[in-house]
């Protein structure tokens, strides 16, 4: 973890956006984005590993939303609705100690059938991007960018997606 703390007068309310500083955001959220479709592109989802706690988030993430359907596109306005948030914020801050950038806003796609693309992309803290692409991968949503990369490699009965 981080050990930067903001200073104790600091205020978020008033702070001002500092275009740089939204630059660098940017910056780093398009580089996460390329990292991870770099990954999916080497190793089906079905196999991968985001965090040292994908177990716990998924089984958290069934628990506390048992309707999420991985598979569905993402409603972006119910998920940022008053009552949406509310329950995301909830589910996050059991990672606060736990997951480096928990908060830290990021790039996911709304939909497991699409590339990245400016109608397919939405903005969202780092741990709902791994709470939903936990579940993306275990169901194996995730492996058609690698078999799109890899068109002459067989699924393998080790290549299934865990059950």
């Amino acid at each position: 973890m981080s050990n930067v703390r903001a200073p104790t007068d600091f205020n978020p309310e008033e702070a001002k956006n500092l275009e740089d500083i939204e630059k660098q955001f940017a910056v780093k959220a398009v580089q996460h984005m390329s990292t991870y479709w770099g990954i999916l592109e080497k190793m089906r989802g079905s196999r991968l590993r985001l965090t040292k706690l994908d177990n716990e988030i998924y089984e958290h993430l069934k628990t506390e939303f048992p309707e999420f359907d991985p598979s569905e596109t993402i409603d972006e306005d119910k998920m940022k609705s008053k009552s949406g948030k509310e329950r995301w914020r909830k589910f996050m801050m059991a990672y606060e100690k736990k997951i480096d950038d928990y908060n830290f806003g990021t790039m996911m796609r709304t939909n497991p059938k699409f590339e990245y693309g400016e109608k397919e992309t939405i903005f969202v803290p780092r741990m709902q991007f791994y709470a939903i692409e936990i579940a993306r991968n275990r169901a194996g949503l995730n492996d058609w960018i690698y078999e799109k990369e890899h068109p002459d490699q067989e699924t393998k009965p080790q290549d299934a997606a865990p059950s």
